[in-house]
């Protein structure tokens, strides 16, 4: 099975939410926005629980990949 991702649309899952509980949930994928500031940092930005876009340290998330069904579908919960 192949993964048809867009190469715009870019999603993580959180690893780790110490000290963010209201933020981030534990194994939840979270759609990452394109930073290359926070990245040279060692963060990622992501839209947390808020809805809003926020840098974490890269080390809470993995990079995924999902097919083009499911990243429509986390696109709309966006």
């Amino acid at each position: 099975m192949t993964i048809d991702q867009s190469p715009v649309n870019q999603f993580a899952v959180c690893l780790d939410n110490q000290d963010y509980e209201a933020s981030l949930e534990v194994g939840k994928i979270y759609r990452v926005v394109n930073d290359e500031q926070a990245k040279a940092s060692g963060l990622i930005r992501i839209i947390d629980e808020s809805g809003e876009d926020y840098a974490f340290s890269s080390n809470r998330f993995h990079p995924i990949a999902v097919p083009k069904a499911v990243e429509k579908v986390l696109l709309t919960q966006s």
